[in-house]
């Protein structure tokens, strides 16, 4: 597979409090939950070195200790790992801008509680192609009103709703929690806390410049705890291809 032009570098939102899971969460991040006998964020390394993505920037805030000790530099596992520890909660986008400094080229931001098989490869040819800002993959679900949901015209993305309706939801295709960001949108992320969904997508949205790439490939959201059971469950690993 051609993987030499893929940004080699991955943001890690691990930052979370795990709320949900409480009070499993009083004792283990939730970035050290186990699925099939690794943790979620191991799983997400198995897809990133499949392209030969090695460097990644841990953003870490809740039990931040926990998670140092556990993965450390990242050497046990063939990667490069930068930690950046948000003193207070930054959110999704204030995470992002803690760690500018290491992202001067196009790199990938995912969430740590998603498993998701997607062809990297394949979406960061689509973003080129469309000179996108940000491209976020979507992945399609059944019932969208937990979620937020992508208003799409083509493969741009016009908004996204927020936990809608059935009947107000404009399409099953969801925020698969990974997208690909161009360097420079880190720089219009607000100082503070911030949230890339309502301080950096709506801005680029408005301009044209957020894009969507649909795949087809496994997802599965660890959440909650039903959710965390399903993908205990179903996850099937990496496809082969």
């Amino acid at each position: 597979m051609s993987s030499q032009k893929i940004p080699k570098t991955a943001v890690f939102l691990l930052g979370g409090k795990g709320t949900r899971f409480r009070p499993v969460t009083y004792e283990i991040p939730k970035a050290l939950l186990p699925v099939q006998g690794k943790t979620v964020t191991e799983h997400l390394f198995e897809l990133f070195k499949k392209y030969d993505i090695t460097n990644y920037i841990f953003s870490v805030g809740h039990m931040a200790d926990k998670i140092q000790n556990y993965f450390g530099d990242g050497k046990k596992w063939g990667v490069t790992i930068t930690y950046i520890e948000e003193k207070e909660p930054a959110g999704s986008a204030g995470a992002i801008k803690l760690a500018r400094k290491y992202l001067r080229e196009p790199f990938i931001v995912t969430n740590g509680d998603e498993l998701k098989d997607i062809k990297l490869d394949e979406m960061y040819e689509h973003h080129k192609k469309t000179d996108a800002k940000i491209t976020v993959a979507l992945t399609s679900v059944q019932d969208p009103t937990q979620y937020g949901v992508a208003k799409l015209e083509n493969n741009k993305i016009l908004d996204f709703i927020e936990k809608p309706t059935l009947e107000q939801a404009p399409s099953n295709l969801i925020n698969s929690g990974l997208s690909i960001w161009q360097s420079e949108v880190v720089d219009v992320i607000p100082e503070g806390f911030a949230m890339y969904e309502k301080h950096v997508f709506p801005q680029l949205a408005k301009k044209g410049q957020l894009y969507a790439y649909k795949f087809k490939g496994q997802w599965f959201d660890t959440g909650t705890p039903e959710r965390y059971e399903k993908a205990i469950k179903q996850w099937r690993g990496l496809s082969g291809d």
